[in-house]
């Protein structure tokens, strides 16, 4: 019994990591405006390298949904894998063109990270590849739901992360495109930790067995819109408790040089608060 669990386990793991060199080169086709590899290593493009980890880490979550639960048998386990790994795949480099042409809609996302190795632009890129993840992963993963099912919480997930974009640029005093255009790397690490907050929330709550439309997708937009209302008590809660001598705005687009220091707080806040969410509610 055991070894026959460790083949099928190794079976699944060969076939897991098929379907993420497949993610990858999907990505490579869509992307052929640059070689990633003469960025990556000839260039040292750091901007590039933070926006292809998100979408890498995004990769393992979306082929994961597809792999978590108990087994129907490897047969049945490597169709579903390849089903949902294959939609996984579709859903996050739709994710990545959603960023690109909704969210950070002011500029170029592709010019941002090549010609100017814009950091700030990377955080951002990497935060809804995650966030993404994290959705496609709770779409796919326990029993009873459908290819449809998954892309409908997908889409309205992909809502939910436009509305957070609209939520956290009114509740920070600056504007949050000037500042990532102006490669202002702390703004983009704080608003990639307040979209991938959003992702975690939206991911674990859709995680599990499909019931109905009407229980599942109810509860799930409760919670996620919980965690959107919440967003500027966390950065509030932020400002006083975790840095109650300074202002987070100050600390990130009113000084010479922001402190990404102080973004990376703002932005473990956001994502340690949509753990305790999802655990309490």
């Amino acid at each position: 019994m055991i070894i026959d669990q460790m083949i099928s386990g190794l079976i699944l793991v060969a076939a897991f990591y098929l379907l993420f060199l497949v993610g990858k080169v999907v990505h490579d086709l869509i992307h052929q405006d640059y070689n990633l590899t003469y960025e990556l290593v000839t260039k040292d493009n750091p901007a590039l390298a933070l926006a292809i980890t998100g979408y890498y880490f995004g990769l393992v979550l979306c082929i994961g949904g597809a792999v978590v639960g108990p087994s129907n048998g490897i047969m049945e386990d490597l169709v579903d894998l390849l089903i949902y790994g294959v939609l996984g795949i579709v859903l996050l480099n739709l994710s990545w063109i959603w960023c690109d042409k909704i969210i950070l809609n002011r500029f170029n996302v592709t010019d941002e990270l090549i010609r100017d190795q814009n950091q700030g632009t990377g955080a951002v890129s990497c935060g809804i590849s995650i966030a993404s993840g994290m959705i496609v992963f709770g779409a796919v993963s326990g029993e009873g739901g459908t290819i449809w099912s998954a892309c409908a919480f997908w889409a309205s997930g992909q809502v939910l992360l436009l509305l957070v974009s609209k939520v956290y640029d009114l509740i920070t005093p600056y504007d949050i495109h000037k500042e990532i255009e102006k490669d202002n790397v702390a703004a983009g690490v704080s608003f990639a930790g307040a979209l991938a907050s959003m992702g975690i929330v939206i991911g674990l709550t859709a995680a599990g067995d499909f019931e109905s439309w009407r229980e599942d997708l109810v509860s799930y937009l409760c919670i996620a819109l919980l965690g959107l209302v919440m967003l500027p008590m966390v950065r509030f809660l932020t400002d006083k408790v975790l840095l109650p001598t300074v202002k987070l705005s100050d600390e990130i687009a009113a000084q010479q040089t922001p402190n990404i220091g102080a973004a990376y707080i703002e932005a473990f806040s956001y994502i340690a608060a949509a753990f305790v969410i999802v655990w309490c509610i």
